[in-house]
């Protein structure tokens, strides 16, 4: 089902599409393919909205910077000074984080209305990113098929082709909240990363891959979130072909239970700490699968250089369920 659900300032029309399955409602706006809301239910039946997101169009566009909800793209996450190098040529990108490249530019993939078909139990989104389009080469055709599976779970399928040589690197910014409350401070997550990347003062990669054993950075075992996380975990399965679970969220006090499974090789944990107003620090918590920050410079990291005739293709699953 698709409904009208605002109008850009340059007169282009917005609108949300809803599905439904399994217990499962999850809302898509064709701007920045946000997922607005998942209603999910806890131990008890009673159903809530699970991740952070506005109630109208004039929230998002008032709050850009959290990127509630939003697909990321052309490339997820920083890349150091707004540069790199690819075959040789070098790149200037639209820095916004600093002197760095974040989330694909000023007005990157979240930013922009992507066309919408409907599809079996779900939506395809799909765009065209021009060559130069935030300092990136290539024109890529990106896809974004979002569904809800018989077991309710969320799944994106993300597709992309270019005609020059190009970095890639995609992933949905989505904040979860599991108590639907407002805060996520009680909820416990395992991940199965026995790696990180450390990062510097900006928080841009050193390169290295450090143990997670004796750390706060271990959650191999479920336990305690808490604050003061906005790091690359680097996964044990690396990079699949098919989707791999390799998270868990759990709010011990509603009884949901967040899986994610994914092709990707890293997962960024997100607390929320500098969530602004009129959301509050610590009110969800993002999980975004994809490649490492900064691998168009670290080639020690794993590859995100997308060739023509190659296809890039990912995988990510968010799994509803209750203890």
């Amino acid at each position: 089902m698709s409904e009208h659900f605002g109008t850009l300032s340059d007169g282009t029309p917005v609108h949300r599409w809803t599905l439904e399955r399994a217990g499962t409602r999850v809302r898509i706006l064709s701007y920045g393919g946000i997922v607005q809301s998942v209603e999910v239910p806890d131990r008890d039946g009673r159903t809530a909205d699970v991740v952070l997101g506005f109630a109208d169009l004039d929230g998002y566009l008032a709050t850009p910077e959290p990127f509630l909800g939003a697909l990321i793209g052309r490339y997820a996450n920083r890349i150091a000074h707004a540069r790199f190098r690819l075959d040789g040529v070098a790149y200037a990108l639209e820095p916004v984080d600093g002197p760095h490249s974040l989330h694909g530019g000023a007005r990157g993939f979240d930013k922009r209305v992507w066309d919408v078909e409907p599809v079996e139990h779900g939506v395809r989104l799909s765009r065209v990113a021009e060559d130069g389009e935030e300092g990136f080469p290539g024109r890529l055709e990106v896809a974004v098929t979002c569904t809800l599976d018989a077991a309710g779970a969320l799944r994106f399928a993300y597709e992309a082709v270019t005609d020059a040589p190009t970095v890639v690197n995609l992933t949905h910014h989505g904040y979860f909240d599991l108590s639907g409350s407002g805060n996520a401070a009680g909820h416990e997550l395992r991940l199965a990363a026995s790696r990180h990347t450390p990062v510097d003062a900006d928080l841009i990669p050193t390169g290295a891959l450090a143990e997670v054993t004796g750390t706060r950075f271990d959650f191999r075992t479920a336990r305690k979130l808490g604050t003061g996380y906005d790091h690359n975990f680097v996964l044990d399965k690396g990079v699949t072909a098919a989707a791999v679970e390799v998270a868990e969220l759990c709010d011990p006090a509603s009884g949901r239970v967040l899986t994610v499974a994914t092709t990707e090789p890293g997962l960024q944990v997100y607390t929320g700490d500098h969530l602004p107003e009129p959301l509050v620090p610590g009110a969800g918590v993002a999980l975004e699968t994809q490649h490492f920050p900064d691998a168009p410079n670290r080639p020690e990291f794993p590859s995100t250089v997308l060739r023509p005739g190659q296809v890039y293709r990912s995988e990510t699953v968010y799994g509803f369920g209750v203890r």
